[in-house]
């Protein structure tokens, strides 16, 4: 038997699985510490069976099953999603509401971040020209109004980082009123409230679209004066019979961005305590190391900013489902236990209208990382959340209510949920990931954390944080927790730029639209 420096990771000690850690994964006949002898090649992140499981047997990873055994499964054999079928999600109807309490927390003092203080007293991580629209119609408009004040305007106001177009898909052709559009709509209106515009956005409308661009203009929205006669110059409409023609649209635009833009060249920089941080914690192309590594090592960091007095928001509904019965006893009161169960029995509802269930959630990617199943996928998602208790849960697109903990009902699709986490108001976005993603955001600091050091040493220009370093024992997940506090203090203050921001790659705003099309 081949004795090898072989780790196999054991999750808790009701598990029966355990997960192959080494970078080129094991080989047939590797003798593990435990005395078990491998049956077959297991890749890197894979499970393992730690002992027999009959035909029916559960599959137990986190000490909760994961998934049910539909053939006999052999000591020291390779299981993969072939091997299991996916058990029944928790019944929203049993499961018991808490106990209202008072979180117990002990403050940690003394950390601050530099950053830009707004009127509202939100504060901001970037100081960004937003340019946000009524209806999809405009976005040709809006892309060639960025690439010109980028070339034109912004090297003049060295105090503003960016001007962003936040284009979508949305506006008209639209059931406006059906009860459903309110997602799409809250959306677009409390992305333009996002701290990192400094309350100053710019909206484009068409004209003649169902959503009207007064609508989105935020409460006590400061009037920008952009000609001698004065006036709010955040609207402008293209229909606007002033205009004689394209370029007479662009150049009146441009004077109103330019506007703008002496607006925010006066914000600055000042010290501000880590209370102010409010943080978006999300997950994808995930892999088996994502709920050992860099989601507990996240969730770490979470509770040290909600020690801090700040506000943490994890999300995605599919990914949360199956460990529904964990989350529930950590809400601080019964209306919250309940609010977080009505979400859920809304997806659930969603979903079947779409004639599809949670086990689509799961990705060929995921599988290929070592993820099995929906509930393996969520056991590990939830770790990003810490232990700090539940606070507040949000519907999608609105606005983050509470210090503390809440959950942000998204989507699992990357770029919808980080949509819904900036109208939330994030100030800083934090996304794990185990097989690799370009994911970043334009418009906040994306912190991009590998689960495992295969990954993150082949993408080192890509990865902000390698915390596959817990795998391998190099570090504890504490010690990774407050690096990643650090790095978010650091890139919160500007004084460190994430990887996607350096290389420019940012994803398009995806609104989520459940309401029907006209």
């Amino acid at each position: 038997m081949q004795v090898t420096n072989n780790i196999v990771i054991k999750t808790t000690p009701l598990d029966n699985v355990g997960i192959v850690a080494n970078t080129l994964g094991l080989g047939e006949g590797t003798l593990l510490q435990d005395g078990t002898t491998l049956l077959q090649y297991i890749p890197s992140g894979h499970k393992v069976a730690l002992c027999d499981i009959a035909h029916g047997g559960p599959i137990i990873r986190y000490a909760q099953t994961i998934g049910y055994a539909n053939k006999s499964i052999r000591h020291g054999e390779w299981i993969d999603e072939s091997k299991m079928s996916l058990p029944n999600p928790p019944d929203l109807q049993f499961i018991s509401m808490p106990d209202a309490m008072t979180p117990e927390i002990e403050p940690l003092e003394g950390y601050t971040f530099e950053g830009y203080r707004n009127a509202d007293g939100s504060v901001g991580t970037k100081n960004v020209l937003g340019i946000t629209t009524s209806v999809q119609c405009v976005a040709g408009l809006t892309e060639h109004l960025v690439k010109k004040i980028k070339q034109e305007l912004l090297p003049l106001y060295p105090n503003v980082d960016d001007v962003v177009a936040l284009n979508h898909s949305y506006g008209c052709g639209v059931a406006i009123n059906a009860p459903a559009a309110i997602v799409p709509i809250r959306t677009i209106r409390n992305i333009a409230t996002n701290p990192n515009f400094g309350g100053g956005i710019m909206i484009i409308g068409l004209g003649c679209e169902k959503l009207r661009p007064e609508s989105l203009l935020p409460e006590n929205s400061p009037a920008i004066n952009s000609s001698e006669e004065g006036g709010n110059s955040s609207i402008t409409y293209m229909q606007d019979e002033s205009f004689h023609g394209f370029n007479d649209m662009v150049k009146g635009i441009m004077k109103t961005a330019e506007a703008h833009l002496k607006s925010l060249n006066k914000r600055k920089r000042e010290t501000c305590p880590a209370s102010d941080l409010v943080v978006g914690m999300q997950c994808g192309g995930s892999d088996a190391f994502s709920g050992l590594t860099a989601n507990p090592a996240a969730g770490f960091a979470a509770d040290l900013i909600v020690r801090a007095g700040g506000s943490v928001m994890f999300s995605e509904v599919t990914e949360v489902r199956d460990a529904i019965h964990l989350l529930v006893p950590r809400t601080i009161n019964p209306t919250v236990g309940r609010a977080l169960l009505d979400e859920m029995k809304w997806y659930d509802e969603y979903l079947l209208q779409g004639q599809v269930d949670r086990s689509a959630n799961t990705t060929p990617g995921n599988k290929l990382g070592g993820l099995s199943t929906i509930v393996e996928k969520a056991l590990g998602s939830i770790a990003k959340s810490g232990t700090s208790p539940i606070v507040d849960v949000l519907g999608p697109g609105e606005k983050i209510r509470q210090k503390g903990l809440s959950f942000a009902a998204t989507p699992a699709s990357d770029f919808v949920c980080g949509t819904l986490q900036l109208a939330a108001g994030m100030n800083m976005h934090v996304f794990m990931t185990g097989r690799g993603t370009p994911y970043g955001l334009s418009m906040v600091p994306v912190i991009k954390v590998g689960s495992n050091s295969k990954l993150s040493q082949r993408w080192f220009d890509l990865i902000d944080l390698d915390a596959g370093r817990i795998a391998t024992g190099e570090k504890t997940i504490e010690e990774m927790g407050w690096e990643l506090f650090s790095l978010i203090l650091e890139v919160a203050s500007g004084k460190k730029q994430v990887a996607c921001d350096v290389l420019g790659l940012h994803n398009d705003l995806v609104l989520f639209n459940p309401g029907p099309l006209t």
